[in-house]
């Protein structure tokens, strides 16, 4: 029986029997596991610009590679708080322009390359993030090793994960969501927008996790509301549905409130995220 080392998947050996009808067996030998960590759950001007919620964005940790998603204000800070290291990133991933998601890209592209001393990891972005005016600072931009461009179903790979760009949103600057798949998990990303016919098609995963800016839709607001929320999550069925980036009705009308009404008239277990709330997506294994 021989053994080589799955070459896309940091941790994983494939077993090789080499007899016909049988398949190579997968072990996954280090234990890995997926994590995200939520640096901040605020969405919209008053709640990030008052604080009553950090706005720090979302730090994954998908099998040991680090990937800082929305990098907003505060996010340095939070991010140095919980001991989460800016080196260790492999990519910086801006769904849009707006400042509450790229308020700290540019001190985090520094943190990440340690000041420009090494070139290293990526940046994914909409091209409106780098033209006409940029939200990476020119000098900042040979920093990391290659910047990359998003656009509406693409693909992408950060050293064995991948994920994708399924549609464009409804939203005043071009923006996306994402889908990412590990070795272990699927996960969607339902970033700012406007609700729109087919939304959900494109985010079925294990875990859903929704924008939720409104606690009901509002005329000319580009953001996703509770009603809109409780649609997409009863049509996708998810192992389970994290709300977050919330708005200051949600945040008035208490979201673990909301998530617990959610999860009622769904019948999919949804949970509020929390200022620095630590998920392992290992809890999805026994659901």
């Amino acid at each position: 029986m021989g053994r080589a080392r799955f070459p896309d998947i940091p941790g994983v050996l494939r077993l090789s029997l080499n007899m016909p009808g049988f398949a190579d067996i997968i072990i996954n030998v280090e234990g890995l596991s997926d994590i995200i960590v939520f640096l901040g759950t605020a969405g919209a001007r008053f709640v990030v610009t008052k604080q009553f919620l950090a706005s720090g964005g979302a730090w994954l940790n998908f099998g040991g590679i680090e990937i800082l998603l929305d990098p907003g204000p505060g996010c340095l800070v939070h991010s140095a708080k919980r001991k989460l290291d800016a080196a260790k990133l492999k990519a910086i991933i801006l769904s849009h322009k707006h400042l509450d998601h790229c308020g700290d890209i540019n001190v985090m592209i520094e943190a990440m390359t340690e000041g420009g001393w090494k070139q290293r990891g990526e940046v994914f972005l909409p091209a409106d993030a780098l033209e006409p005016e940029a939200v990476v600072f020119p000098y900042l931009q040979n920093y990391p090793r290659k910047i990359n461009l998003l656009s509406q179903g693409k693909s992408y790979s950060i050293e064995g994960i991948s994920f994708q760009t399924p549609v464009r949103h409804i939203h005043p600057v071009e923006t996306y969501g994402f889908l990412f798949q590990t070795p272990r998990h699927t996960i969607s990303w339902i970033t700012d927008t406007r609700y729109f016919d087919g939304l959900s098609h494109h985010y079925a995963a294990e875990l859903l996790i929704v924008n939720v800016v409104l606690l009901e839709p509002r005329d000319g607001v580009d953001h996703l509301s509770v009603p809109e929320a409780r649609e997409i999550i009863g049509e996708i069925r998810p192992k389970l549905a994290i709300i977050t980036h919330f708005g200051m009705s949600i945040w008035r009308a208490k979201p673990w409130e909301i998530a617990q009404k959610l999860s009622q008239d769904t019948g999919v277990d949804v949970i509020a995220a929390r200022d620095g709330m630590k998920f392992d997506l290992a809890r999805l294994d026994g659901l």
